[in-house]
């Protein structure tokens, strides 16, 4: 019986043997070509991973240079440096470094600075929260500009429930109601901070002080006249 069985495995392996023996004969040219090709592509994929990488470090130390130029004072070098990288550097970087030229020119010129941002919204290719900041940024930069109303409704659309941004835009919209005098208007938009779970605990403790101002009502300041002051002086003719 054991001898059977050890014929039996022995006229396997041959049968085996003989089918991979043709199909090598059949199919070795393509089963070489799929190997080349195999190698190749890892090896390819390989070296675009560290032209990546290579990439990526000469972006951030270009970026860095250009960061510490704009701390330094020299905007004109800095915006350069930026510009460069917004051009040809890696799409995080360029995409950082447009945002970084958008915020250095509203320090020079906000309204320039604003459409900087106001194309960053616009860019579909970029992410809905990355549009949204530009939004945002654009709007602060718009407030105590020529057309805030403008700005204000932008605000209002970020002040969505759902919207990453919903604090800071409804504490400027608050703050801006105060401002105006619109105590009630102000007390609605500081509520919907207060009411929001996800409010940050800072912001939560600022509202603590909005809303007892708004409290206090509309605020009227007068010029008081210090105590004990001297009359004027007499008219001498």
């Amino acid at each position: 019986m054991a001898e059977n069985n050890e014929f039996i495995r022995e006229v396997d392996e041959d049968y085996r043997r003989d089918q991979i023996a043709k199909i090598w004969k059949r199919y070795n040219a393509l089963i070489i070509t799929g190997a080349i090709l195999l190698v190749a592509g890892v090896g390819g994929y390989n070296y675009w991973r560290h032209a990546e990488r290579v990439r990526a470090e000469a972006a951030s130390e270009r970026y860095d240079v250009a960061n510490r130029l704009a701390k330094d004072g020299k905007t004109e070098e800095a915006d350069r440096d930026f510009a460069a990288i917004r051009t040809d550097g890696p799409g995080g970087y360029a995409l950082l470094a447009r945002f970084r030229l958008a915020a250095e020119t509203a320090k020079r010129d906000p309204a320039a600075g604003a459409a900087a941002y106001d194309g960053l919204a616009a860019d579909t290719g970029i992410g809905d929260s990355l549009r949204d900041l530009a939004r945002l940024r654009a709007a602060l930069l718009r407030l105590d500009g020529s057309d805030p109303n403008a700005a204000l409704a932008s605000l209002q659309g970020l002040a969505a429930p759902t919207n990453a941004f919903r604090h800071t835009a409804r504490e400027m919209l608050g703050l801006t109601a105060l401002k105006r005098g619109d105590v009630e208007g102000a007390g609605r938009w500081f509520d919907q901070i207060s009411a929001d779970a996800e409010t940050p605990q800072g912001l939560r403790q600022r509202v603590e002080v909005y809303e007892a101002l708004v409290a206090g009502g509309p605020v009227t300041v007068t010029e008081a006249k210090p105590e004990n002051a001297a009359p004027p002086p007499p008219i001498t003719r």
